[in-house]
């Protein structure tokens, strides 16, 4: 039989005769079966869940993890534990800030290696609600302790570590692809098309150019593999995967001003109909490859200097949906405005609104990355249009983001920049700029 929690039950009645509560009250006021809730309180047959101690904490007039750290008793006892009472429960204790109850059951149950899948458990709960931060320690646990170095449940904990570090800090986004890096061909099938995808993505916000190409090819192998495979389930179709491999090789190219080798990829994404079996959702995808396809070739012309196709590539902008999208076609505009001396104050304007909400989503490394680089464009832009105030409000700002984002690299630049205009600072810049780069020792 199960040890009866005398304290926690003991700290209930005396809530209850405080409130002047009998069972049946209590059990209408929760919600708890009249019977249940007398089970649970006299330990009988029924031990308490632990949304039954919420529900009697509300009407009480509690904190959320009221008598939580007395729950622990419910859940290990007698070197014994129950699974379906204890995940639930440190699910509750990270989402009510109880960390002092988890650190308790974690000095309890991990002298048992086996009881390691238990914590994976509460971390997995925790991540599919939405709550990856706070899944985050019970992950660092599972790494930390478990004993297969071949495991899926420690490849899998690599990985949603690897995904909920990730943001606009350059050098904490290159350490966790650093340490899930080894664990990659560890996962399960489900998972791997998707973890290549954003070892790609966030190398390529870092620009590690080698480490993107890597990625890109395993893309397309594996998804060439998986697509005849109907037991292997990744989140989409995976044409999108093949053509995400496509599409980030000819990026790479791009970045490293290879045009002609980049349209080679461009052409081949495009034209993605031939990929077999392709249902309604797969067809969609080509379509959307189709459309970045288009958004691609045109950059590749404002890069060679075609100004004739500003308004027509502004066009195209507009009719699209992702902000992405916008940062990265107007960063082509005036990166090719600056190189071919051209003027783009017309298409700035046109698309001042979506220039205002790129500080709005500095949580995706790859939009936080074109965020920057069109800052410090538009500040090289704002010089040579001989607009200095302008300009170094812009190179300010620069100057702040890398610093944000630890991307030292770039702030190197930026500051190249300030010193070489700096006789056009005002005071009030000159004291912003020496206020911000007092920190950079």
């Amino acid at each position: 039989m199960w040890f009866v929690n005398r304290s926690l039950r003991w700290e209930i009645e005396d809530q209850m005769k405080l409130h002047g509560y009998n069972v049946n009250q209590l059990a209408e006021l929760t919600g708890i079966n009249p019977g249940n809730l007398s089970s649970a309180l006299n330990g009988i047959s029924r031990s308490m869940t632990i949304n039954q101690l919420d529900a009697l904490g509300k009407v009480l007039g509690k904190m959320p993890g009221w008598l939580y750290e007395l729950y622990i008793e419910e859940c290990i006892s007698e070197e014994k534990l129950s699974r379906p009472r204890l995940v639930p429960y440190l699910v509750r204790c990270a989402e009510v800030g109880r960390n002092d109850c988890i650190d308790a059951v974690v000095s309890k149950i991990l002298d048992n290696p086996k009881n390691v899948n238990v914590i994976f458990a509460a971390a997995e709960k925790l991540f599919h609600m939405g709550k990856q931060k706070e899944s985050e320690r019970f992950y660092e646990i599972v790494v930390e302790n478990a004993k297969d170095s071949f495991s899926e449940m420690l490849a899998v904990s690599h990985y949603r570590l690897f995904t909920v570090m990730q943001g606009t800090d350059a050098e904490k986004n290159w350490k966790a692809v650093i340490r899930f890096e080894p664990f990659r061909n560890r996962l399960p099938e489900n998972y791997r098309l998707d973890a290549l995808l954003q070892l790609a993505k966030v190398c390529y916000s870092l620009k590690k150019w080698g480490e993107v190409e890597e990625y890109a090819g395993e893309l397309v192998e594996l998804s060439t593999i998986q697509c005849c495979d109907k037991e292997i389930v990744p989140k989409r179709h995976p044409v999108y995967y093949y053509g995400m491999g496509l599409l980030y090789r000819g990026a790479v190219f791009e970045r490293q001003r290879l045009y002609e080798q980049s349209k080679k990829y461009i052409r081949s994404y495009v034209d993605l109909e031939w990929f077999e079996p392709l249902d309604e959702s797969g067809r969609k995808e080509v379509g959307q490859f189709q459309i970045w396809g288009k958004a691609n070739l045109y950059t590749l012309e404002m890069l060679t200097g075609n100004d004739s196709m500003v308004n027509e590539y502004a066009d195209y902008l507009e009719s699209l949906d992702r902000l992405n999208d916008v940062v990265a076609g107007l960063n082509a505009i005036i990166t090719s405005a600056n190189t071919y001396e051209f003027n783009v104050d017309h298409v700035l304007l046109r698309f001042s609104g979506s220039i205002a909400r790129f500080d709005l989503f500095n949580h995706d490394p790859v939009l936080s990355e074109r965020h920057l680089r069109y800052r410090y464009q538009k500040a090289i832009y704002e010089f040579n249009k001989e607009r200095y105030e302008n300009g170094m409000k812009e190179t300010l700002l620069c100057i702040s983001l890398c610093l944000d984002m630890k991307r030292y690299e770039d702030l190197a630049r930026c500051v190249s920049l300030f010193e070489k205009h700096r006789k056009y600072a005002s005071e009030e810049q000159v004291q912003c700029y020496e206020s911000i780069t007092l920190w950079v020792d």
